[in-house]
């Protein structure tokens, strides 16, 4: 029998984190606000660590109207990784890119991230899964798709979040214990409203997007639509998505150091102005708190924040595409590491990204 090809579904309006098909209408400006208002709050109090008596106020003002994904709905529990060590907490982030200029569907996710918290919520490391990693995907709900090996966003273009939770919770034998969804998009008016960050170039490059900016080797300060630009390119370097999984954690981590040493958090205009210019949306699972969620992650800084990548072989052929093959006893290993908690296996066994 030869195996099933992957096709990318029909494109996709993209809406609080769910694929909206035909003539579905976008969320009304109030909610999509408030979608504004809790991104901005959740990148400042929960990374940046601003004080929590200071952002509970909005937290609680937001939580019952944010936008909110069914996550585990039909996630079978009978198949699911036990609970980790005590007090610690999984997250999987999942990432699109809604202007990114290669994009073609919105179905799909380009960006996954397992971010573990320690039980002693001093630190995160947050290990990138490769958007191509070539995994076993669990049969979707209608059981038209998956049941096989797969590239592992097909999971989220077949079976929406709870097939993604499913997937990355039988590649990682890690429990997920939150989901967030981010449009990564929102990079740019993060990154103005910041006055901009600073990342270093490994080499020279051209963007392959107008207007083509050049970005020299070394240090340099970027603008959000260079921040943003930046983040997209891959097709320059030799290890292709892998540049592009580097680049977007640089400028995660230089968002999240600027943000730390840039005075906003002690000028409340600075803050507003954060607040108002950021345009990216979220959405979160029905069971996530996001007053417990700032407590627990409020001394988190730039500093202790590790970006990994998931253990690879490196790039092949199979199924007629171009995917990323999983190093199998290292991912053993690594995410043994997560579910025990041992925060320096996990960086030991993973691949580190500067």
């Amino acid at each position: 029998m030869h195996p099933q090809q992957y096709t990318e579904p029909e494109p996709a309006l993209w809406a609080g984190g769910q694929a909206l098909q035909g003539n579905d209408a976008p969320p009304p400006k109030r909610r999509r606000w408030r979608r504004i208002l809790l991104f901005s709050l959740l990148a400042v109090v929960l990374l940046v660590g601003v004080g929590v008596a200071g952002g509970a106020l909005y937290l609680r003002s937001v939580e019952k109207d944010i936008d909110r994904v069914d996550a585990f709905k039909d996630v079978p529990e009978e198949g699911r990784p036990q609970a980790g060590a005590k007090g610690a907490r999984n997250f999987m982030i999942l990432g699109s890119d809604s202007r990114d200029p290669e994009s073609n569907s919105g179905s799909r996710t380009d960006t996954i991230i397992l971010a573990h918290i320690p039980a002693d919520h001093s630190s995160a490391q947050l290990i990138s899964i490769p958007r191509d990693t070539w995994v076993d995907v669990p049969k979707s709900k209608d059981g038209r798709h998956g049941g096989r090996k797969a590239k592992i966003n097909a999971a989220f273009a077949w079976g929406g979040v709870p097939l993604m939770v499913q997937t990355v919770e039988k590649f990682t034998g890690v429990r997920v214990d939150n989901v967030m969804m981010v449009d990564f998009a929102g990079f740019k008016e993060i990154v103005d409203a910041l006055g901009g960050i600073e990342v270093t170039a490994e080499k020279k490059f051209t963007s392959i997007h107008p207007p083509h900016r050049t970005f020299p080797a070394g240090p340099q300060r970027l603008d959000g639509e260079a921040a943003l630009d930046y983040s997209r390119q891959r097709k320059q370097f030799a290890d292709g998505d892998f540049a592009r999984i580097r680049h977007q954690q640089q400028v995660i981590k230089a968002i999240l150091d600027q943000a730390a040493s840039g005075g906003i958090l002690s000028s409340p205009g600075k803050l507003n102005d954060f607040v108002k210019a950021t345009s990216s949306a979220v959405s979160v699972d029905e069971q996530m708190s996001l007053l417990s969620t700032a407590t627990d992650l409020r001394g988190l800084r730039g500093g202790n924040v590790t970006f990994l990548t998931s253990p690879t072989k490196g790039t092949g052929n199979a199924g007629g595409q171009s995917v990323v093959f999983a190093d199998e006893a290292k991912v053993r290993v690594c995410y043994d590491a997560v579910r025990r908690d041992s925060v320096q296996e996990i960086i030991d066994a993973a691949q580190k990204k500067k």
